[in-house]
């Protein structure tokens, strides 16, 4: 996968033995590089995580927590 991004920041981070281990274990398997990885891995992650909040706010919608607002209103306010 080749990255999303233009640039790319370098980020410091720590992570408990096990997942160091793993992380390792794949690196060596794969050939690949311990940041390519973990960012392949948190873009899966951040994927699943928007599926999440997506449930919560069809939830909210549903249990009548909040509402929406009608395109009409939405253009005519801004004057489309």
């Amino acid at each position: 996968m080749i990255s999303r991004y233009n640039n790319t920041q370098r980020l410091n981070i720590t992570l408990s033995s096990p997942i160091v281990e793993e992380l390792n274990t794949f690196v060596a398997e794969l050939g690949a590089k311990k940041s390519h990885l973990i960012e392949e891995a948190l873009t899966y992650y951040f994927d699943m995580l928007d599926e999440k909040l997506a449930s919560k706010r069809l939830k909210e919608l549903e249990d009548g927590k909040v509402k929406t607002i009608p395109a009409s209103e939405v253009w005519a306010e801004l004057g489309l």
